[in-house]
């Protein structure tokens, strides 16, 4: 029973059987199992492929779709501030130097950038009609001093005839003279007295006249008030100069080039930053690469409008030892108004630096992938929430935004001074070293 039941356990099956006959008889190969069959195993590397790529693309879009941002650290330095403004360069103190009197030129003894003495004679007029009014005016004092003794003659005379008058009288008794001839002797001595105090003062009036005369001899040679250097020079030989209503400028001098002064005109919105005692640097064109050091010794307080530009006169004064700046040089001076050392300092950008909304709305599709961004989402309630440093900020208080983890968070901080480029931080919870954003890249287009 039992191997009956063994036999027709291995006996092959008919449909089989006859199937494998007939692939003999066609020479067709033998089927393979399942587990090697190689369309089965390419299609499960196929499906392997497709998943990897589509996990690719997602982690590429969520990539895409993060925001990116330009950082620099807060960093502790020095901040300056400055003031600049242009002027020129000028003498500490320059010499017009001009004739009193009309003429004719007929020496010039120096010529531009002369050094020149006090007391030296500079330009020489003709003098030929002055010493003609010399001699006339000699000549009227001489006469002068002889009428003073013709007066003195006269009054004598006049003072002996009353003696005489005045003798008789008292003699006969008051008989004669007659009081009528008395009181003409009498009159005739005052004219005598009157005449002679007149010529005395022509005599004054003459020497006065002559003094005068000779005065305006001298200044014919017209000489150097002071010590100097010749800057510009008017006049030539044979000039005729004509001093009629003011005094004709012939040469500008200035006493010490050794010393210039700088005058820049400051405008309005930074007057209130330069006071007196400030250090200073300037330029000019003749040295591009080098600075100048000076110091400011006034601020205006008097206006001066530009093209409705308000500005204020500022002098600086400048030491010139080595003779290399000149008057009348234009310059642009560099005033330090503030300085601040060892102090946090941000960028500018990071102060004006707000993230976009398009950075926002990008975070939902970076966390999900594909399914996520198609399944419809809940309206978030209670609106949008700002964050806690938009409700800290005062008047005189701002926010940075902060890189923590790739996310941007924002900081309260209380700006000071500003260079224009770097910006002092006196308040806030921003360190040194603490990556502040400056900038967000714009995502690549879809």
């Amino acid at each position: 029973m039992n191997s009956r039941t063994a036999a027709e356990s291995v006996a092959p099956t008919p449909g089989v059987e006859s199937k494998n006959e007939l692939a003999v008889l066609l020479d067709e190969p033998a089927a393979l199992p399942w587990y090697r069959r190689p369309a089965l195993w390419g299609g499960v590397a196929g499906l392997a492929i497709a998943a990897g790529a589509l996990w690719w693309w997602q982690q590429r879009q969520a990539a895409d779709a993060a925001p990116s941002y330009t950082t620099q650290a807060a960093v502790r330095g020095n901040l300056t501030l400055t003031v600049t403004a242009n002027g020129t360069l000028q003498p500490t103190r320059s010499i017009s130097i001009g004739s009193e009197l009309s003429g004719t030129v007929t020496k010039v003894n120096v010529d531009v950038n002369d050094k020149i003495r006090k007391g030296q004679v500079l330009v020489e007029l003709d003098t030929a009609k002055l010493r003609d009014q010399i001699l006339r005016s000699r000549a009227s004092l001489a006469e002068s001093i002889a009428k003073v003794a013709q007066t003195v003659a006269t009054e004598k005379e006049a003072a002996a005839n009353l003696a005489r008058l005045e003798e008789v009288a008292r003699i006969s008794g008051g008989k004669v003279p007659s009081k009528a001839e008395l009181d003409t002797g009498r009159a005739t001595l005052d004219r005598a007295i009157a005449d002679e105090a007149s010529a005395r003062a022509s005599v004054d009036d003459a020497r006065a006249a002559l003094s005068t005369d000779e005065t305006n001899l001298s200044k014919a040679s017209i000489t150097a008030p002071a010590d100097g250097v010749v800057l510009t020079r008017n006049v030539d030989p044979g000039n005729a100069v004509a001093a009629s209503l003011q005094a004709v400028t012939l040469f500008t001098v200035a006493e010490d080039l050794k010393q210039l002064r700088l005058w820049v005109y400051v405008d309005e919105a930074d007057v209130g930053s330069v006071t007196v005692g400030q250090e200073a640097t300037f330029t000019v064109s003749a040295y591009p690469n080098r600075n100048f050091p000076a110091r400011v010794t006034r601020v205006g307080y008097g206006s001066t409008i530009t093209d409705n530009v308000v500005t204020y006169l500022t002098y600086l004064d400048v030491d010139n030892g080595d003779l290399s700046l000149r008057p009348g040089m234009t310059a642009t001076a560099t005033i330090t108004a503030t300085q601040r050392k060892n102090v946090l300092l941000v960028p500018n950008s990071a102060l004006r630096f707000a993230p976009t909304d398009a950075a926002a709305a990008a975070k939902p599709a970076a966390s999900g992938g594909i399914v996520a961004s198609l399944t419809p989402r809940m309206p978030p309630r209670g609106g949008t929430r700002s964050p806690a440093a938009a409700g800290a900020s005062t008047a005189a208080a701002r926010q940075v935004w902060v890189l923590r983890d790739g996310k941007a968070v924002p900081l309260p901080v209380t700006p000071g001074i500003s260079d224009g480029r770097m910006t002092e931080i006196i308040g806030g919870e921003l360190q040194a070293g603490m990556l502040v954003i400056t900038d967000q890249k714009a995502m690549a287009a879809k």
